[in-house]
């Protein structure tokens, strides 16, 4: 394989995230057939003896992958122990939002925080000249763009790059489909070409959320109501549960019941049988917290949104809010009605196939 490298990228040396996955394994093979001088880099980030949580972590398996790979490739691996960073970047970022009673969303800080700002450091710092990944993304043009495999696409996740970063990342499998990727894992042989795709919280894996939670939250119990404010039943922590939420209520009775509504001074959750219950839809929404890759250059600005991965885009205009000249914060109309928008969650914003960034629903 590394003899059908091609030459006129010998002297770019990147370093590519391997997760033991085969959509970094791919990305791996394709960046040494175009000729770069490659090493890869897994990241600890989570291990089962983690502070006083406990929970089952695959990070030895993917590790073992990853090794795998590496040898299987003739590439060095480095491993970085990010883990002290993860806790108190992502997980207490995590657990404060869960306890406020929003809902975030811990994949999207991850790669803020640590792969394209820990990760991403230690490469510059090494001397590469470029950060490699195996998300479903693509960079053209000096500009973040949607995947070629529109329901795999990840630029939901890593909306907070920053602009002068794109010319130093890559994402070589951003311009095949997710099938395209497994047939070339089987192609070139790689030895995880059959692994099943990761699922489950960034770097965890998977869990029961509600019993993660309880690790570090707190029950406080409170009273299950309908619009009427007759009470249907009992919560034990209104943290568990977020907008549209039908999984967990416990209500019993004719049901399904769908969260409407967390009213967090009297610890009272809301609840209705209509799944596109009056409350549940909004036609605006404010974010804040703003990164922009390519900011509009005035609003309003027409531009299309999603505010959870895989959801179809929507038609929005985006208008500045008066004293914040589009800097921190926005208005995003919707020309349809949404559902369940929960306070936490980011809102991603795109013109075409560009992705003009994002930012956190307040």
């Amino acid at each position: 394989m590394v003899a059908n490298r091609r030459r006129t990228k010998q002297n770019k040396k990147v370093l590519i995230a391997l997760s033991g996955g085969i959509d970094s394994a791919v990305s791996a093979v394709l960046l040494l057939r175009q000729g770069y001088a490659v090493e890869a880099a897994f990241m600890k980030n989570w291990s089962s003896t983690a502070g006083l949580l406990r929970n089952e972590c695959p990070w030895i398996d993917d590790r073992r992958e990853a090794l795998r790979v590496a040898a299987f490739l003739g590439i060095p691996l480095r491993t970085f122990d990010f883990e002290k960073e993860y806790q108190e970047r992502v997980m207490e970022y995590f657990f404060t939002e869960y306890a406020a009673g929003r809902t975030p969303n811990p994949d999207v800080m991850c790669n803020k925080e640590i792969k394209f700002k820990l990760l991403y450091e230690k490469a510059m710092q090494l001397g590469f000249d470029f950060l490699a990944t195996g998300h479903y993304a693509q960079i053209k043009a000096g500009k973040l763009e949607r995947s070629k495999d529109e329901f795999k696409d990840q630029t939901y996740f890593i909306y907070n790059l920053k602009p002068e970063q794109l010319q130093h990342v890559l994402f070589p499998i951003g311009g095949y489909l997710k099938s395209e990727v497994r047939a070339l894992a089987r192609k070139f042989k790689l030895p995880n070409a059959e692994r099943k795709e990761s699922m489950g919280l960034c770097f965890v894996g998977k869990i029961r959320l509600d019993q993660f939670l309880k690790q570090r939250i707190k029950p406080r119990p409170g009273k299950i109501v309908n619009a009427q404010g007759k009470i249907l039943g009992r919560h034990d922590g209104i943290y568990r549960f977020t907008l549209g939420q039908r999984e967990g209520l416990k209500i019993g009775g004719s049901g399904p019941y769908y969260v409407t509504k967390k009213e967090l001074a009297s610890n009272t959750l809301v609840v209705s049988k209509e799944f596109n219950d009056k409350d549940l839809m909004v036609s605006e929404l404010q974010i804040s917290g703003l990164n922009w890759l390519a900011k509009p250059a005035k609003f309003p600005a027409k531009a299309k949104a999603r505010f959870r991965h895989q959801q179809e885009l929507q038609d929005v205009v985006l208008e500045s809010i008066p004293g914040s000249a589009g800097k921190q914060a926005i208005n995003v109309k919707f020309k349809r009605l949404q559902r369940a928008a929960a306070s936490g969650q980011s809102v991603v914003l795109y013109q075409g196939r560009v992705c003009l960034g994002g930012g956190i629903i307040v």
